[in-house]
């Protein structure tokens, strides 16, 4: 039977490779994005519509729009997400820090609770959270972007505690190094220091983090993966990357 599956951040990266994986399966998608142009070819028959997990109005109208569309939410995917700029902590000026914050914590809460209760009363729901491995390990230059990635960890343990006995599963997949736009977002989109992120490695690619995301929601309703942490073979930490020749 196909799944209704939410993906919020779906126009690239691994939202988007997780729309195609899922589309693939059969599901049945709700895609939102700040980019809605790029969402229109992404899996044929999806459902898409603007999101902005920083405004409530648009969180609470993307949901309401996507169960008119699709019925009730199977699966969630809070990929949304992002990291601005290398500050360090006395260097910062706040503009940066507000806007991860905003995005990797506030919004991933904005969209949880308004499909969590959802699935509360229909008793069954997989929230899947993209985190990431700094959320396990900071360094220089990104304490606060850490810090927003390793929040997920507690509000991912908390919800599985309120949702215990219900049916609800809840899954962190924390990848490591992976190739998509990130450090051009990061970076404003200054595409050279961007590739020196990924140069004379061996990172992961979206569809790599994508197909841990669906064998976590295809584990069979008893069983739920609590945490996934996935990392190119040529990274150990965030800053410990292998370059160049083995």
């Amino acid at each position: 039977m196909s799944r209704h599956v939410v993906i919020t951040g779906a126009s690239s990266g691994i939202g988007a490779a997780c729309a195609r994986q899922f589309h693939a399966l059969g599901d049945r998608l709700s895609l939102g994005a700040r980019r809605t142009e790029r969402l229109k070819d992404l899996a044929t028959g999806a459902f898409t519509h603007a999101l902005d997990v920083t405004d409530r109005a648009s969180v609470e109208q993307f949901v309401a729009a996507a169960i008119a569309a699709n019925g009730p939410i199977d699966v969630l995917v809070n990929n949304a997400g992002l990291a601005r700029g290398t500050e360090k902590i006395a260097e910062g000026t706040g503009e940066a820090w507000r806007e991860m914050i905003e995005t990797n914590v506030l919004g991933l809460l904005e969209v949880t609770r308004r499909i969590l209760p959802h699935m509360l009363e229909n008793k069954r729901g997989h929230v899947i959270v993209i985190g990431s491995i700094a959320g396990h390990k900071a360094y220089v230059g990104g304490g606060v972007y850490c810090g927003s990635k390793r929040a997920l960890q507690p509000i991912c343990e908390a919800m599985r505690m309120e949702t215990l006995g219900t049916g609800i599963r809840v899954t962190s997949v924390d990848p490591g190094l992976v190739e998509t736009e990130f450090s051009i977002v990061r970076f404003r989109g200054d595409q050279d220091r961007a590739a020196k992120v990924y140069q004379d490695t061996r990172p992961l690619v979206a569809d790599d983090v994508a197909e841990c995301v669906v064998f976590a929601a295809g584990r069979p309703a008893h069983v739920n993966l609590d945490s996934i942490v996935v990392m190119p073979t040529d990274q150990a930490t965030p800053q410990m990357v292998h370059r160049g020749g083995r």
